[in-house]
């Protein structure tokens, strides 16, 4: 890719298009739970794409309250052609009724654009058809000889492992890259792309104690709450900012009535780490605090009982040569196109967690944007939703069409 003013003038001229594909995803609510919205976006997605020469499937789910995954594939004209995998999804965090409550929608200011998905991931996907329309038309040979494989998570916003099997099964060793559109970093202005996530553990602590009079037998109680206060302060002090292991409390209850000592409590939370050796540390910690509480009755002893329970699991993306070896496409390119490009390792989810070990694996090749999962906007600007900037999209297409070329040809 060394006529970057062509690619350029094409892009440009493909951006209203692009604009307007977004325009029509924003406004279809694809709240992960509206099963109906993430379909009929999965339908659109797919009539945008088809044009392309990529045909359509949609998968089920393993939970049924969820939309169908959608995948959709363009066979590479060799004889066992190469295949680059592009990763999106379809949902979003809010529900229709918080969007129609903020007044929030499609609404362009100036750069930005504001709307639900339009950074997290809808720009990626409206990012992903302009870099496939870019190589169509500049790079036609990389276009027609790759297989393309396009795969969106139905249920990315919640615990969807069932979708990283279906990637990993549509994987094979010709599989040179799996490229998630998920929204890149800035630093100044540097592209940051993203090589290495932290593995995420959901957990809930239930404690058990022994219910009694609040005034007539108050001595006979074990307050779970109180023991649930002295537990989750542990968890807390699990934290290690030293080794980016952190522990969130995320909701705690507990109780019936004000005049019952409680006989039971529980809090949910979240743990994170970077690496496999930290994360294990931390699940090690956090189960260790099972047993018997100090929480005790005072008449007999009788213990406050924790337990500890694992919900979900998605392991860490660590650094590893196979994204290094991308991530140095996209930087070479950058120094060519004169876009400075540098990499970050992000604390969020993303689905590269769950095949990043599977085929080299990149991150951040969305658009840039800011305040995703945030709908509320303050009279003082203080608070600002979700938006977009237009004005990311062509540098960040021609990096990707570029780098993508470099990858397919092996230079």
């Amino acid at each position: 890719m060394r006529n970057t003013a062509s690619l350029r003038e094409f892009l440009n001229a493909q951006l209203p298009t692009t604009l307007e594909i977004l325009r029509q995803m924003v406004g279809i609510n694809s709240y992960t739970a509206n099963r109906e919205g993430v379909n009929r976006l999965g339908r659109y997605t797919a009539q945008c794409f088809e044009p392309l020469g990529f045909t359509t499937e949609f998968v089920r789910p393993d939970n049924p309250e969820y939309g169908d995954h959608l995948v959709m594939t363009r066979k590479g004209t060799g004889v066992s052609p190469r295949s680059i995998a592009m990763v999106s999804h379809l949902d979003t965090v809010f529900p229709p009724e918080e969007e129609a409550r903020n007044n929030f929608h499609w609404q362009p200011e100036g750069d930005r654009i504001y709307g639900p998905g339009t950074q997290d991931i809808k720009g990626g996907t409206a990012t992903m058809w302009l870099v496939l329309a870019g190589l169509r038309a500049q790079a036609p040979k990389v276009f027609e000889e790759i297989t393309w494989q396009l795969f969106w998570n139905s249920a990315e916003e919640r615990f969807s492992p069932d979708f990283g099997e279906l990637c990993r099964s549509r994987f094979d060793k010709q599989t040179l890259a799996a490229l998630v559109f998920e929204a890149e970093g800035r630093l100044g202005e540097e592209h940051l792309m993203v090589v290495a996530r932290k593995g995420r553990a959901s957990w809930r602590v239930t404690v058990a104690g022994r219910g009694a009079h609040a005034g007539g037998k108050h001595a006979h109680g074990a307050n779970a709450i109180v023991q649930l206060g002295q537990t989750v302060e542990r968890i807390a002090g699990l934290t290690d900012y030293s080794r980016e292991l952190t522990f969130n409390v995320g909701t705690i209850c507990g109780g019936t009535v004000l005049n019952r000592v409680p006989h039971e409590a529980i809090a949910e939370g979240e743990f994170r780490a970077f690496t496999a050796g930290e994360y294990e540390r931390g699940k090690a910690g956090l189960l260790a605090l099972a047993g018997p509480g100090q929480v005790r009755s005072p008449v007999d002893g009788h213990p406050c009982k924790v337990k500890v329970e694992i919900l979900t699991e998605s392991g860490p993306w660590p650094r590893n040569a196979g994204t290094d070896r991308l991530f140095e496409c996209w930087k070479e390119e950058g120094k060519e196109l004169g876009l400075p490009t540098n990499c970050e390792e992000r604390g969020g989810l993303s689905d590269g967690n769950m095949f990043w070990d599977a085929v080299p694996t990149l991150d951040g090749l969305g658009p840039w944007g800011d305040n995703d999962h945030c709908s509320e906007r303050s009279a003082d600007g203080s608070k600002l939703p979700e938006y977009v900037e237009v004005s990311r999209f062509v540098p960040k297409a021609m990096l990707n069409v570029a780098a993508i070329a470099r990858l397919a040809q092996g230079e």
